[in-house]
């Protein structure tokens, strides 16, 4: 696309500061607080269309123009500063640093000091008269160039100021003089040449040029790349990245100089005080670089009162602007305050929560922007464990909390092999670093947590951890890396690779082993944010609930009702497994029901405690889904027993032969104790019953055989050909909610058949129920208030609809099975072979199987609910697969008129948040 008429370059003072999406988040803001007034460095923004046009052409050229337009900007700045780019008497020096539309930190490093060459060095030593000064900018810049710009690994570098550093007997950077530093810039331009094969660009304008082609290049590379798939962000939602180019300001000139990371709130609690931390004499990037360990922003008070005045100034003039928690640098340069750069803070959820209650309670924002602000997946993370507080262990180092958790894991020391071990072996990992980089970021995705030995709760580390709701020790400083070795000292005692070590994120603990975790409990800010998100919502949201501890639970989430609870599960419990076992393997109805006789008691108490727990809410039981043959071993284990019982047999009958020999061989007298013990050690008649036992068992497992049980012998099907079963269940059912009515308990049970296709099944199931119902109404003098209904789980279940609705007074969607049969894909084949390829490819934007597939099954479940209705008005409907708790889907589900969703009790806060969001969205 031409670019001779097309606009690229804004200055602060003419972008729009809410076209985020042409200017990007960071250049948006620069234009923005520029038009507020506050104290912003001069300069201008490179738009991201420009962007999108460089990384479309095919030699990677420029857009027409552009650096034309740089060249106009430069000037408008030189005259604002009163300095010249290049200019070796009074050198304009500039930062350049990326930003696209939505905050992916650390994805594209801060270039400093761009501008600097041997001479312009030379006028910037004698404007500031600080020598040091002006050498420890140099090797800023080259180091950060040649990185950024120019691909020179750091270890490059960091390898040659280690020996200057070792050589002064300087322990930190601010210890090196002016002489030491200038011989850094010297080994440095060094290393450039012998990397890149040039000398160090020397022409301002040549560096400006490589560094805005260096930050356009990102947008493309591996860990923006994986930042966008990690966290599923579109080209609808930033596209291209846009280039910032701001006059330096120094926060290293002196001890009325500094350089800051702030929260307008705590990120990590919420609480409305500022929260940060600053280095006294250094640059921005030794603060999130968690290169030197920085001071808290409290301390500014007492170091720079006047600073910590206009700095609380700053704050309430962001934050009331914004209306949104605020994460902003800054640099005091000679004690003048500038603002570098704001954005949106990013905050885990317990501090996400409070603000919002807070900042409505403060009328900065409303209920429906409190709700709103708020991702609903992110309530997981006040879900995240915390260390079982009874047990008493001792740490072994104290580093500083940066994000909230506990997690426990095989200590590893690189983000390669974090991605080896965590992702691609499946082991829980802690990713142990001096400091993390960007370059890490692979390795944080496959982490449970993060240790750092060096950095501080605003280092990358610690934003990256927070964004993503994992636990992060940072500036552990007791602690000494070696990576090369793999393995960290923590004074008197070690770890090494493959450790297991546990970090708690939330006191910044660190200990050797695994410690047990508890489940936090909910805030009285999360209590109060999910009221005020049940009043905006419409859809319900129930739980998929089991055993009454599995109830519970979801009451404490704020279910209101079981949407599903799965009978087969109660089938699996240890003491009443061999008498499901009799009931499969019995060959006569006679003896099948005897064992169903015995289990009913056991099922009558079961539901009876999940009415008990869930009253007065509905509790949904879905009859026997899946095929009994899953209660019995498999073919081949019964095979090797019945070989290793039919072996034993032989010996047992060869050890009664020995005991009958012993007493002809001496005197029965002598020896009478010997052969009652080898009687007593293997009884014949107790292993031949056994050998019956697993024989019976072998046959039904082969006479049950399926192709593809999946599609075979389930469900209704089951309930049909072996009646008896689902009678049982379906007394079971009644009897127990007519206890609770005879006691006084409100229970509204409701009976849901799974897998059904047709009418006509549904029909016979009823007519059990009907039956049943009469005789319990007989028998307890009263009549059990139930409603009866079907899962759609089939596809000719959603094309019945109509005739279904005539039977049923409810619909629940089973998504799971649903999406098998759409896509006509077995899950766990598909997940483990070919679906992450066409996730990859484009071919599938989403696991159909987490993320709801509207298109399809979407559609499949709207034409259920009309066709459903139009027969039956007030039809209930509802979700009760994974997807009822993934926020998308239930976004999905609002539009399309289910009356509630149903999901994982841990999931019920995210669902309750999602069906508010739903309401919301839906109304606007």
């Amino acid at each position: 696309m031409a670019s001779q008429t097309t606009k690229h370059v804004f200055a602060f003072e003419e972008g729009d500061g809410k076209d985020k999406r042409l200017l990007g988040g960071k250049g948006a803001n620069l234009c923005e607080m520029t038009q507020m007034g506050l104290n912003v460095p001069p300069g201008f923004v490179i738009s991201t269309a420009a962007c999108l046009e460089y990384l479309e052409s095919p030699e990677r050229a420029l857009p027409a123009g552009l650096m034309d337009a740089v060249h106009a900007q430069m000037r408008a700045v030189e005259k604002k500063t009163g300095k010249g780019f290049g200019d070796p008497d009074k050198p304009l020096l500039v930062s350049v640093r990326s930003g696209s539309a939505m905050s992916m930190p650390g994805m594209m490093d801060t270039i400093l000091n761009l501008g600097l060459n041997e001479e312009t060095l030379q006028g910037e030593i004698r404007a500031t008269g600080d020598a040091r000064f002006g050498y420890d900018a140099y090797r800023r810049f080259i180091q950060l160039f040649g990185k950024v710009a120019l691909g020179v690994p750091d270890a490059a570098f960091d390898h040659e100021l280690e020996a200057v550093k070792e050589a002064a007997h300087a322990k930190q950077d601010v210890d090196l003089s002016a002489h030491d530093l200038k011989e850094v810039s010297e080994r440095f331009l060094r290393v450039v040449e012998a990397h890149t094969g040039h000398p160090f660009p020397s022409d301002p304008y040549r560096q400006l040029e490589i560094a805005i082609k260096a930050v356009f290049n990102s947008w493309g590379g591996k860990r923006a790349v994986d930042y966008r798939r990690q966290f599923h962000i579109t080209p609808e939602m930033a596209n291209g990245t846009a280039v910032n180019v701001v006059t330096m300001v120094f926060g290293n000139r002196g001890d009325d100089s500094a350089t800051g990371v702030a929260f307008t709130r705590n990120p990590g609690s919420g609480e409305n005080k500022l929260y940060g931390e600053y280095l006294v004499n250094a640059q921005g990037e030794d603060v999130v670089a968690g290169i030197r360990t920085p001071k808290p922003i409290s301390r500014l008070r007492v170091e720079m009162p006047e600073m910590a005045a206009q700095l609380d100034i700053l704050r309430e003039k962001l934050e009331t602007h914004y209306r949104e928690v605020q994460d902003f640098e800054f640099t005091i340069e000679r004690g003048q305050l500038f603002c570098l750069q704001t954005r949106n803070g990013k905050m885990n959820a317990v501090a996400m929560v409070r603000t919002s209650v807070e900042m409505e309670r403060e009328d900065l924002i409303n209920k429906e922007e409190a709700l709103l602000r708020i991702q609903p997946d992110l309530l997981e993370q006040m879900l995240f464990p915390r260390l079982d507080p009874t047990v008493k262990a001792d740490s072994v180092a104290q580093g500083l909390p940066a994000s909230p958790g506990a997690a426990s894991g095989f200590a590893v020391f690189d983000a390669d092999r974090a991605e080896q071990f965590g992702h691609e072996l499946g082991q829980k990992v802690i990713l142990v670093r001096e400091e993390t980089k960007p370059e890490d970021i692979h390795g944080f995705f496959a982490a449970e947590g993060i240790l750092t030995s060096r950095g501080g709760k605003t280092s990358h580390a610690a934003v990256v951890a927070r964004g993503m709701g994992k636990p992060c020790v940072a500036g552990a400083e007791g602690i000494s890396v070696d990576v090369n070795r793999r393995e960290a000292r923590v004074g008197l005692t070690s770890f090494k690779e493959g450790d297991v070590i546990t970090i708690d994120g939330t006191s910044g603990k660190v200990y050797l082993g695994a410690i047990p975790t508890v489940e936090p409990d909910f805030t009285p800010e999360l209590d109060v944010l999910l009221g005020w998100s049940d009043e905006m919502a419409r859809l319900k949201v129930m739980a998929n609930a089991d055993t009454p501890e599995d109830a519970r639970r979801a009451r404490k989430y704020g279910a209101v009702g079981i949407g599903l609870a799965r009978t087969e599960r109660m089938f699996n419990d240890v003491e009443r497994l061999p008498v499901v076992i009799e009931m499969i393997v019995a060959e006569t109805p006679e003896a099948r029901q005897a064992a169903l006789d015995k289990l009913l008691p056991l099922q009558r108490k079961d539901f009876r405690d999940l009415f008990e727990v869930m009253a007065p809410n509905p509790v949904t039981i879905r009859l026997l889904d899946p095929p009994i043959h899953e209660f019995l071993p498999d073919e081949h284990v019964l095979e090797r027993e019945l070989t290793d019982l039919r072996v034993l047999a032989r010996s047992a009958r060869g050890m009664t032969v020995l005991a009958g020999a012993m007493g002809l061989l001496h005197s029965p007298d002598n020896v009478r104790h010997d052969i009652d013990s080898l009687r007593r050690m293997v009884d014949p008649a107790v292993v031949e019953e056994a050998i019956a036992k697993k024989e019976a068992m072998l046959r039904k497992v082969r006479a049950l055989y399926e192709t593809n049980p999946m599609l075979g012998h389930r469900g209704v099907r089951l309930g049909i050909t072996f009646p008896e079963i689902y009678q049982m269940q379906i007394r079971a059912i009644l009897e127990a909610a007519a206890e609770c009515t005879k006691a006084g308990i409100e229970v509204h049970p409701q009976i849901k058949v799974p897998q059904v296709c047709t009418a006509q099944e549904l029909r016979l199931v009823k007519s059990f129920v009907d039956t049943i119902h009469d005789e319990v109404t007989e028998t307890y003098g009263q009549p059990v208030n139930f409603k009866f209904g079907t899962m759609i789980e089939v596809v000719r279940a959603c094309m019945r609809a109509e005739s279904l609705a005539e039977e049923a007074e409810f619909f629940s969607f089973g998504t799971n099975d649903l999406t098998q049969a759409t896509f006509s894909f077995s899950r766990e084949d598909a997940e483990n072979k070919f679906l992450p390829l066409y996730n990859q490819s484009g071919i599938l934007q989403d696991n159909p199987f987490e993320v709801l597939d509207v298109k399809g099954v979407g559609k499949l479940m709207q034409l259920a609910v009309d066709w459903g209705r139009s027969v039956k008005p007030n039809l209930h409907v509802g979700i009760c697969g994974e997807h009822g708790g993934h926020p998308a889907s239930i976004a999905f589900c609002h539009q399309a008129g289910l009356d509630y969703v149903s999901c994982s009790g841990p999931r019920v806060p995210v669902a309750r948040l999602a069906a508010a969001h739903a309401a919301l969205k839906a109304a606007r």
